[in-house]
């Protein structure tokens, strides 16, 4: 069965490489046509001679799965729907802003976290992405920009835990930021967590750079442990002095994550006990307003509670960033296309 190459940009491809009688210089000129050619095929890499690359198309594919459905907004936003090779489906985005170029990627299928408003996670996680499924994600997304474009920034905040898969992400990672591959500088890469403490321990131990987002959702531990139930067995607590110690180890500016819902979190009470929380810290609070999920009774505050909101923790010293939301048009909230691709699978087979 061939394998995929996403898989064995490593020593792997070199052993292979000398059975086949070539040189090791072979594995730089098939990573130059992945990454910088955007090949779509290894018939396509005509720097390899012809049986070499008839050995790659017998052995290798360049993609485990497929793209299922493009979905496209009028502000450039676009989401790729992807059928791996097992049937499950992902999602990944691309956000046009300005001369930005940013993608954001899924690491597992569903998940486990269990953030009540959220769709990735309603179904549970299936299991985590494998290195070359989530390389996979910013190559496809690669190939929809234009020759003279590239990708800028990466966002790791699509479907699944990235910190409970934090190795296949890691991976995936260096051949982002290797010169040959994407050359995406790790300043640029923002890994978004729920919080696992241990494993933002572990990353920090790395000194790599990445840009660390936790997501907060609530100013104190009843109401996140209810939007959040992972919080029960972890507490506010543990997970704040994580991020303090990856911001004294990385010396990388915290970014706090807060998903605005209507009556629920949006209060003037709840904007004092946020800022009396983040004050202090080197940190931006990054609030966006909620991206209604068909099926979950969630909504998006309006305008003028989320001015309200704003004007508090401005005043009381946070530096905030209100999102603007991408995407609506085109389910762009994790999971969401994803979710009404299998209910419309399964309306198809039931009938």
């Amino acid at each position: 069965m061939a394998q995929h190459i996403l898989e064995h940009l490593d020593r792997r491809l070199l052993a292979w490489l000398a059975e086949q009688g070539e040189p090791g210089f072979r594995a730089r000129q098939i990573r130059h046509w992945l990454f910088d050619r955007r090949a779509e095929s290894f018939d396509e890499m005509n720097e390899l001679p012809k049986k070499l690359r008839e050995a790659l198309a017998r052995d290798y594919v360049i993609w485990s799965g497929e793209v299922e459905r493009v979905r496209q907004a009028e502000d450039g936003t676009e989401k790729l729907l992807l059928r791996l090779e097992d049937g499950e489906r992902i999602e990944c985005v691309l956000l046009r802003d300005g001369d930005r170029r940013s993608i954001c990627i899924s690491t597992q299928v569903g998940c486990a976290m269990g953030c009540v408003f959220c769709a990735s996670g309603l179904d549970g996680v299936k299991r985590n992405l494998r290195r070359g499924e989530i390389l996979e994600q910013m190559l496809r997304l690669q190939q929809r920009l234009p020759p003279r474009e590239r990708i800028s920034h990466i966002v790791v905040m699509g479907m699944g835990e990235p910190l409970a898969n934090l190795d296949n992400l890691l991976a995936a990672l260096a051949e982002a930021t290797s010169r040959e591959g994407l050359r995406i500088s790790a300043r640029r890469i923002t890994i978004s967590t729920v919080g696992l403490p241990a494993a933002i321990d572990r990353l920090a131990a790395l000194g790599i750079p990445y840009h660390l987002a936790v997501s907060l959702h609530a100013p104190d531990n009843a109401l996140r442990s209810r939007l959040v139930p992972v919080n029960r067995k972890i507490g506010m607590e543990a997970i704040l002095a994580a991020a303090d110690r990856y911001f004294h180890r990385t010396g990388r500016k915290l970014t706090f994550e807060y998903v605005l819902l209507r009556g629920i979190n949006d209060t003037p009470n709840h904007a004092r006990k946020l800022a009396a929380l983040l004050r202090g810290r080197t940190a931006l609070l990054n609030v966006i307003p909620y991206n209604p999920v068909a099926g979950l009774p969630y909504q998006t505050p309006d305008e003028r509670t989320q001015r309200r909101f704003e004007y508090i923790l401005r005043r009381e010293g946070i530096n905030v960033y209100f999102r603007e939301r991408k995407g609506d048009a085109i389910d762009a909230a994790c999971g969401q296309l994803r979710r009404i691709s299998e209910a419309s699978h399964d309306q198809q087979g039931a009938g």
